[in-house]
């Protein structure tokens, strides 16, 4: 069992962060019999699938959409099931846009790196190619 402090520290996030989740219902810790928070195995190991979800701009209701279609129980997994997929097509669209970008970006760097090697300045080729 894992204190509150040690659920933050092992997954590097803030306490309150962990309550906030506690109060949007995408996780409920088990209470001692002081009342505190005491987190298991089993919590640990959703609130990193939590984490790895955050990591995808997921809005915060969508995840708690999932935890309580999981709470509800197996009759949920099919709305589950397409509640990830639907969010795995927008990472895949997320992941084309970054790659579009990362090809600007690249093309523009070795561009600079271009000017620079030759001396020219990379700001008057622009001005004289958008003439």
């Amino acid at each position: 069992m894992y204190t509150i402090s040690d659920v933050a520290k092992l997954l590097g996030i803030t306490a309150h962060t962990l309550r906030y989740y506690e109060k949007e219902e995408i996780i409920a810790p088990i209470r001692n019999a002081n009342g505190e928070r005491v987190y298991d195995d089993a919590n640990l190991a959703w609130l990193r699938f939590v984490m790895k979800l955050k990591q995808t701009q997921i809005p915060i209701s969508q995840i708690r959409e999932y935890a309580q279609l999981y709470v509800e129980g197996e009759h949920t997994t099919q709305a589950r099931l397409s509640l990830l997929e639907n969010h795995r097509n927008s990472v895949q669209s997320q992941i084309r846009d970054l790659t579009a970008t990362e090809k600007v970006l690249k093309d523009k760097i070795a561009a600079y790196k271009n000017s620079i090697n030759n001396g020219i300045g990379y700001d008057k080729i622009t001005r004289e190619k958008w003439r």
